[in-house]
């Protein structure tokens, strides 16, 4: 079947853990308190996600600090410090 019309290619993709995703809605604020409600009723999550979400979006805070520079410098070095890998 030939495709007709335009396609899209996302180079970001990748097959990995839900807790990922949900890590980094929590990097920044905006997702309502009954987002994660509703999410932990359909599949619940584990208690060591809460120790874990820190790691994940370390990786966001680096390419943020990278990219923006400023705040985002303060904030990194308070995650790093939180999750004591210095």
């Amino acid at each position: 079947m030939p495709i007709n019309g335009p396609i899209i290619y996302d180079p970001a993709c990748y097959w990995g853990n839900r807790e990922v995703d949900i890590a980094t809605t929590q990097l920044f604020p905006g997702f309502p308190k009954i987002f994660y409600q509703g999410y932990n009723e359909v599949w619940p999550f584990e208690s060591e996600f809460y120790e874990r979400k820190d790691i994940y979006n370390l990786y966001h805070m680096l390419n943020h600090c990278l990219l923006f520079g400023g705040h985002y410098l303060e904030e990194t070095k308070v995650l790093i410090n939180k999750l004591d890998l210095l």
